[in-house]
């Protein structure tokens, strides 16, 4: 852990960029009914739009996290805010749904480069006794994005049109440019060897899986082209990520992903709850909004004013758990908060009628904020405490890709479930191709006489992101109590001298579980 005397503006900065990914990910979804008026084009290409940008970052995320100890994660971080803003312009200078569609692939990477570098900065310059409230600002900024991405999306759109949504981020990329270049410090890099097999046999192995499970729907779980089929891509996916796993156990050079990392209990089953995170995050949004705007009519502003009390309550406590994580053990708060999650998500499936008033829904909002504040700074903190600084990187980039693939997956099961679910309680629907969008072409149109029916399958659909998150509760209650580390020890004594001394081939600190 490096001796740096003014972490706090360094991560602040870091935020501003951090934030601007966040807010990239929730603002689009507003604009899609716009941007396929205003480019001419179809629900399928538009739907491209997210998915491509949802690839490009998760693929490289492996990659990018151990470039960041290779080169520096304050380079890699600058780099990444580059590519990211630029691709932000060219984005609202797209002609064409092609034209944005690759634009938003050079989004993605840039997105990839810069959220691995933003927690391994964290590990490095926070010593772990005060690392719980750097991971509760970084829960915060999670939180006040869900509020700020939806509403500036509609207010963008409405007064001034779908490309603002991407324009905004040039001036916001430029400020946290700036202050980043100024106010990070240039860590010590850590010599690594190159792992060509592995880096090949994950981005293959998680572009395979991710474009399986993420354009499932689209090809109908069926046959894309010729002899190939979505099942094949993820079977293919799966195989040969089991062969990277194989390869890093016998690779006896210096593998992408260190394995010795998850012989950590906390690391291990760290990564497990964030995945369960993104799953029901990304899986339970989407019945929501099609309810508010389907059954009750709302628009998209409103819609996401709906979740006020969830951004509030997330945005104004996750700072307070962050301290409080520092003085007991994590598991506590992570596992009640997760609890408390899935009894809101329960909650919110009960009240999906089409005659509930609708200000009941802001009572599990503001239940699903105070369980927000109280997960995401736990769970990283409990991943990160064990890591050694010239590991960093691949430990984080090894957390946010589990996040990112229980996004997809939440992503990709809530659609399939809501497709089924529409597809029973609304059997009057002429053929199947209505269900199967998920209730997208019924949007402000929907008949009166099937609005009972489509609130009962978004109620039912929300049923599976609450049962997930029950998992991430029951896993969060075997964390491990953190003990002090060797490069980091509770007032930071000692820790610059350890993390000079540490051997090279350090996986972790102390006995597994430790």
């Amino acid at each position: 852990m490096e001796n740096v005397t003014r972490p706090w503006p360094a991560l602040w900065s870091l935020v501003i960029g951090f934030f601007m990914i966040l807010i990239d990910t929730t603002i689009v979804s507003v604009a899609n009914p716009r941007i396929m008026e205003g480019l001419n084009t179809d629900i399928n290409a538009v739907i491209w739009v997210t998915s491509a940008y949802l690839l490009a970052y998760a693929v490289p995320l492996l990659i990018t996290g151990r470039l960041g100890d290779r080169f520096g994660p304050k380079r890699l971080y600058l780099s990444g805010l580059v590519v990211f803003t630029l691709a932000s312009l060219w984005c609202g200078l797209a002609g064409d749904i092609q034209m944005l569609i690759i634009a938003r692939v050079a989004q993605g990477l840039g997105a990839a480069l810069m959220t691995p570098q933003t927690m391994a900065v964290i590990t490095r310059i926070f010593p772990p006794d005060r690392r719980g409230a750097a991971m509760g600002l970084w829960g915060a900024t999670a939180g006040v994005a869900t509020l700020v991405g939806p509403i500036l999306g509609g207010v963008l759109v409405d007064s001034l049109g779908w490309e603002w949504i991407f324009f905004i981020n040039v001036p916001i990329g430029i400020v946290g440019f700036l202050l980043a270049w100024r106010l990070v410090p240039s860590l010590q890099t850590h010599s690594h060897s190159f792992d060509i097999p592995g880096v090949v046999l994950s981005a293959v192995g998680m572009f395979l899986l991710v474009f399986g499970i993420q354009e499932g729907n689209t090809y109908d779980w069926g046959t894309i082209t010729g002899p190939i089929s979505v099942w094949g891509l993820i079977i293919a996916g799966i195989v040969i990520l089991v062969l990277f796993v194989v390869w890093q156990a016998v690779n006896k050079g210096e593998p992408l992903v260190p394995l010795a990392l998850f012989r950590d209990r906390n690391f291990s089953l760290a990564n497990i709850g964030i995945t369960t995170v993104g799953f029901s995050i990304t899986a339970m949004s989407l019945p929501l909004i099609f309810y508010y705007q389907t059954v009750r009519g709302l628009t998209p502003t409103q819609s996401a004013l709906m979740m006020v009390p969830m951004a509030v309550l997330s945005g104004a406590l996750a700072p307070v758990m962050g301290r409080i994580i520092d003085r007991v053990n994590p598991k506590f708060i992570a596992s009640g908060a997760l609890l408390l999650m899935s009894v809101s998500l329960f909650w919110n499936a009960s009240l999906i009628r089409p005659d509930t008033a609708l200000w009941l829904f802001l009572l599990p909002s503001a239940l699903l904020g105070l369980a927000n504040a109280g997960i995401w700074a736990p769970l990283s903190t409990t991943a990160t405490r064990n890591l050694p600084p010239r590991q960093a990187g691949a430990g984080a980039g090894i957390y946010n890709t589990t996040r990112q693939v229980g996004a997809v997956l939440g992503s990709a099961a809530i659609a399939a479930l809501m497709q089924s679910r529409l597809s029973e309680e609304l059997p009057k629907m002429p053929g199947s191709a209505g269900a199967s969008s998920g209730g997208a072409e019924f949007s402000g149109t929907l008949p009166e006489a099937l609005h009972a029916g489509f609130s009962t399958a978004m109620g039912q659909s929300i049923l599976l992101p609450a049962a997930v998150i029950v998992l991430g509760a029951a896993v969060a209650l075997f964390f491990a109590k953190p003990q002090p580390t060797a490069w980091g020890r509770p007032g930071g004594a000692g820790a610059e001298t350890a993390a000079r001394t540490e051997p090279a081939d350090t996986p972790a600190a102390g006995p597994a579980g430790a």
